[in-house]
C-alpha cells in the first residue's frame, strides 16, 4: 500500500487530458455516457479495464457499488466488488480511511481477494468522498484496476485531481437514472426498440466493435461482407436505441450483453 507521492508532477499531456475530462463532465448524465467518459476522457489519466463506483443509498443506508468493465470478470469477483459488506470492499474502504481520505494504491491480494477468484487484478487505485466532519460516512467510493499494469503514483495523483469530477458526475448519473426509472412506461412498444434482444451473431459483431474493428475487418473475421456487417450494426443500433457504435457498445456492456460472447482468436 502506498499513498500519493507529492513529488509527482502533472505532465503537459496529462494536464490537457485533465482539462478535457473536466470540460466534458457536465454532459454526462446517463450510465452509458459515464462508461464512455471513463473509457475516453479519463482513460489517459486513469488507465483501467475495471472501474468500481459506489454511491451512498439512503434507502439501504450503505454504499451501493456497480462495476464498469471492458474485460470479463468471474462471478465470484463481481460478487465481491459489488457487495459493500464483502471483506474485500470493507478492507479497501478501511485502508482509505486509515490514509485519512487520501488517494492510495492497495494490493488486492493483501486486501483479501481470494486466490480462487480467478486472474488477479493486482494493485488498484482507490479514493472516495466522505461527509464534511464525518469521515466515517462515505458519499462515494471509486476503485480502478488494470490487470498486468499495477497502479502507480502518477495514477494516484490523477485520481486525487479527478475526484471532485468523478464524485459529482457519478452522483448526477445516479440521480438521472433514478428519475428515468420513475417515468411511466410508453403506451405502446414498437418492435426493434431498446428492449428487443440481439442475436448471437449481433453480440459477436458488438464484441468486435468493442475491440475497435472496422466493418471490413469484422467481415473478414466472420467470413461475411462489410455490407452485411453494416446491416447488422444498423439493426443493433435500432434494438438498443443507440445513435452510434460507441453508445451501442456502452449500452450492451452495461446490460452484460457482451460478457458471454466468445470471440474467435486473432490471427
Amino acid at each position: 500500500m502506498h499513498y500519493m507521492d507529492d513529488s509527482v508532477l502533472l505532465t503537459p499531456r496529462h494536464a490537457e487530458s485533465l482539462v478535457r475530462a473536466i470540460e466534458s463532465a457536465p454532459q454526462v448524465r446517463r450510465r452509458y455516457q459515464f462508461f464512455v467518459w471513463l473509457q475516453t476522457q479519463l482513460h489517459t489519466l486513469l488507465p483501467h479495464t475495471v472501474a468500481v463506483c459506489g454511491a451512498y443509498h439512503r434507502g439501504r443506508r450503505e454504499l451501493v457499488f456497480e462495476v464498469f468493465q471492458s474485460t470479463m470478470l468471474a462471478d465470484e469477483v463481481m460478487a465481491l466488488l459489488t457487495d459493500a459488506r464483502s471483506p474485500l470492499m470493507m478492507a479497501l474502504v478501511g485502508r482509505w480511511m486509515e490514509a485519512r481520505g487520501r488517494a492510495l494504491v492497495v494490493d488486492l491480494a493483501e486486501a483479501g481477494m481470494p486466490l480462487s477468484a480467478g486472474p488477479a487484478l493486482g494493485a488498484v487505485a482507490v479514493h472516495g468522498v466522505s461527509r464534511p466532519q464525518r469521515p466515517a460516512e462515505l458519499e462515494s467510493f471509486f476503485v480502478f484496476a488494470q490487470p498486468g499494469q499495477p497502479a502507480a503514483s502518477q495514477q494516484v495523483l490523477h485520481l486525487e485531481l479527478l475526484l471532485p469530477q468523478l464524485h459529482a458526475t457519478y452522483l448526477r448519473v445516479q440521480a438521472t437514472e433514478q428519475e428515468m426509472n420513475n417515468l411511466p412506461p410508453p403506451v405502446q412498444q414498437r418492435p426493434g426498440t431498446a428492449h428487443a434482444s440481439v442475436t448471437e451473431r449481433e453480440r459477436q459483431i458488438l464484441g468486435w466493435v468493442r475491440e475497435g474493428k472496422s466493418n471490413q475487418q469484422i467481415g473478414e473475421l466472420l467470413g461475411i461482407s462489410p455490407l452485411t456487417v453494416k446491416n447488422h450494426i444498423q439493426k443493433i443500433l435500432r434494438k438498443l436505441g443507440a445513435s452510434n457504435r460507441a453508445q451501442a457498445v456502452a449500452l450492451a456492456m452495461t446490460r452484460n450483453m457482451l460478457l458471454c460472447t466468445d470471440l474467435p482468436p486473432l490471427e
